[in-house]
């Protein structure tokens, strides 16, 4: 196997059959939380993660797509990570918060409000990676906005 196609399905997590997709995001959120948790990771540890995803999602699900031989093909997870990853940026560590962050999330991503729909249409690794990351900031925003007025 290919090591971008191992990484592009966010270690097979993408080749499950029923919504991979939600699967990746929730064992995303799962992830991030215990990584916070056990390393109490900063801020700027957090965004250099989030954009070194992004830089280095680019490419391999460009190239996995490619692979597949189909337009950002269901398998391709790596984007859903983070964006995930990016809904969860300056959350206390609480599960019930990494549970809205990941249920607004995936709200976004499925709903694609503009411009998350925009950048789905660009084709490639740019556009593959960039929707998520739209959908992230959606529900980043969000989720904020709520803890302020709650």
């Amino acid at each position: 196997m290919k090591i971008r196609l191992l990484l592009a399905t966010f270690f097979n997590v993408g080749r499950f059959p029923l919504a991979p997709g939600t699967l990746a995001s929730l064992v995303t959120a799962a992830i991030f939380y215990a990584a916070n948790y056990l390393f109490h990771l900063s801020i700027y540890t957090q965004i250099a993660a989030i954009v070194l995803l992004f830089l280095f999602g680019i490419p391999v699900a460009g190239k996995a797509e490619k692979d597949f031989g189909r337009q950002d093909p269901h398998q391709i997870v790596i984007d859903e990570v983070a964006g995930q990853m990016l809904s969860l940026l300056w959350l206390p560590l609480s599960i019930p918060l990494y549970g809205a962050g990941f249920l607004l999330f995936r709200f976004f991503d499925i709903l694609k409000p503009f411009p998350v729909g925009a950048a789905d249409r660009i084709h490639g690794g740019f556009g593959i990676m960039l929707d998520d990351i739209v959908a992230g900031l959606y529900a980043l925003g969000v989720l904020h906005l709520l803890i302020a007025l709650f």
